[in-house]
């Protein structure tokens, strides 16, 4: 005898829904128009995990984060108008990304709205341009109902965040629970025909480029991309913060395209004849503002593969459209018959060739090199480690020096978002106990987010923190030297002790000013049992990598003379 259906209140529904579909965290930071959620989260405390934050930017992105680990929606709760307005990065951040996210936001009781009531915003106004969907829930019973359309959403197509408001009376009110399952949603499958024309288009070519990016990978699509670039001697570059979609030190990478490129891959782009862009947009930085792939004909024979019909033709009409998810599409490729490849053996040849030499860490005499601790961190960290890291010219040195080879090992917003390291590697270890994981930031980057730590030590998670500390916004700066030449202002940063201020949370700390002090303190971090910070003593000359200081300085001592 099936049992009868039960009276639960909105929000015991919600958190009934969000276990239906198989969360297990929520990222939070607290607010009274949301506590008969909160409620109904202690209820179920054993199967759901609240992992309450400092800020709301900080929680959001950990809920970003727990996207691109799982392809599934991160869940994060906040508080209506201020809550909301802090999480909004983390909103744009999954949109620009394209990962499933889904923002839950208490609101003012509907006996109230459209009054400018206290903390009042119409989020469908708000979230709009930011997000795939947004709605407001006013009805108890249609919860279930609701949930299950936002994972859908966020997971399908062109994945990317949903945002729902929840009325604080709604919460309150009472409808019979109504269970919806588990949703999982329709992959593309690239047409038959469309395979048969990229094999036409592969054979036809004397200068082809593979270039992988974009959501969605999961390990079989790996296998099998690797297979079909195998196959056929494709060289393989990654886009922008995607360099973990294929093994650095396999022989047929080539290089990843994003700031501070190499001028040489970016040439060899230029003069593809043929480039398979799977699962990317193509967007700015990764064509280095539309210069490589020109809008709206590219020069080259473009077969471009995305699972969402509406992006296909939207900037760029290629050669070949492919409809399809990564993985199926990269299934299919490997189940074809493969090409001749040695007509394009000197053409891989040559970008291996500038690959390695654009890898090599340069000779500089320099106490601490970023190049050289990038490459110590590849020497000493597993494999599977993770790497999270925010917005910055910091970052570039682990974009053009770390071997990735994992999915799933790179945490860096596409979006440029600065703070998002640290609540990315609470959420990767959260998400990953037994992997390492390393946060990159810079000293402005960190100062964003740093009052995460406090989560950090309360889930006693072992995390390494690297703060390249050089006093500076230095991206902004070398572009202010750059183009305004001996007007820099703005830019210079006023920072506190960072080693006592990581200790004042509980994290073992030190600083490392000098290449030889690096590793000893990478392997104290690395064996501490709780969160430990490294603070980098990065000389004020560096600047990105692949931008020397001299030239950095050139500009100015031209408009000095």
């Amino acid at each position: 005898m099936s049992e009868l259906p039960k009276l639960r209140t909105g929000g015991q529904l919600v958190v009934d829904a969000l276990l239906a579909q198989g969360t297990d965290t929520v990222f939070c930071v607290p607010g009274e128009s949301h506590l008969e959620v909160l409620n109904a989260l202690h209820a179920h405390r054993e199967a759901m995990r609240l992992v309450v934050c400092r800020h709301e930017a900080g929680a959001a992105f950990m809920a970003e984060a727990r996207g691109k680990l799982d392809g599934r929606p991160g869940v994060c709760l906040v508080s209506r108008g201020p809550g909301a307005a802090n999480a909004s990065i983390g909103v744009h951040t999954a949109f620009q990304d394209s990962t499933p996210m889904i923002l839950l936001i208490g609101q003012v009781g509907r006996d109230v709205a459209e009054r400018e009531a206290f903390q009042e915003i119409d989020y469908r106004r708000m979230f709009g341009p930011l997000c795939k969907w947004v709605a407001q829930i006013d009805e108890a019973s249609r919860v279930s109902e609701f949930l299950a359309r936002a994972y859908s959403v966020a997971m399908s197509g062109r994945p990317g965040p949903v945002v729902l408001a929840l009325p604080e009376d709604m919460l309150t009110d009472s409808a019979f629970a109504l269970t919806v399952p588990r949703v999982e949603v329709a992959r593309a499958h690239p047409a038959p025909s469309a395979m048969a024309h990229l094999r036409e288009l592969l054979a036809q070519a004397s200068r082809p480029l593979l270039l992988l990016g974009g959501p969605g990978w999961g390990a079989a699509g790996r296998d099998a991309i690797r297979r079909f670039a195998e196959a056929n001697d494709l060289p393989v570059a990654c886009t922008f913060r995607r360099q973990d979609l294929f093994a650095h030190r396999h022989r047929l990478f080539v290089g990843e395209l994003g700031h501070a490129v190499d001028p040489a891959l970016a040439r060899a782009v230029h003069a593809a004849d043929l480039l398979i862009a799977v699962g990317t947009r193509l967007g700015e930085v990764v064509t280095s503002g539309y210069t490589l792939v020109e809008v709206p004909m590219p020069r080259q024979r473009l077969v471009h593969v995305l699972p969402c019909a509406d992006e296909l033709g939207r900037v760029y009409q290629p050669a070949l459209k492919v409809l399809s998810d990564p993985d199926p599409f990269a299934e299919a490729a490997a189940a074809l018959a493969p090409v001749d490849g040695a007509g394009w053996c000197e053409w891989h040849g040559r970008l291996r060739d500038g690959f390695a030499r654009h890898q090599a860490v340069p000779a500089r005499n320099l106490p601490l090199d970023p190049a050289r601790v990038i490459r110590t961190l590849g020497e000493q960290l597993a494999p599977d480690a993770v790497i999270a890291s925010g917005a910055g010219n910091y970052a570039t040195w682990a974009q053009r020096h770390f071997p990735f080879g994992e999915t799933n090992t790179q945490l860096a917003p596409t979006s440029g978002a600065m703070g998002y390291g640290v609540p990315a590697a609470i959420a990767a270890k959260l998400r990953h106990p037994a992997r390492q994981v390393v946060c990159l930031a810079g000293d402005g980057c960190f100062l964003m987010s740093a009052q995460e730590l406090a989560t950090a030590v309360a889930h006693r998670l072992a995390i390494v923190f690297l703060v390249f500390n050089n006093g500076m916004y230095g991206a902004v700066r070398m572009r202010q030297e750059l183009d305004y030449p001996g007007r820099p202002i703005g830019t210079e940063l006023c920072n506190p002790d960072f080693v006592a201020y990581a200790v004042s949370f509980g994290l073992q700390a030190e600083r490392v000013g000098r290449d030889e002090e690096f590793a000893p303190a990478l392997r104290r971090a690395l064996s501490a049992p709780g969160p430990s910070l490294i603070e980098l003593l990065i000389d004020t000359d560096i600047a990105a990598a692949g931008i020397d200081a001299d030239a950095r300085h050139e500009p100015a001592q031209r408009a000095a003379a």
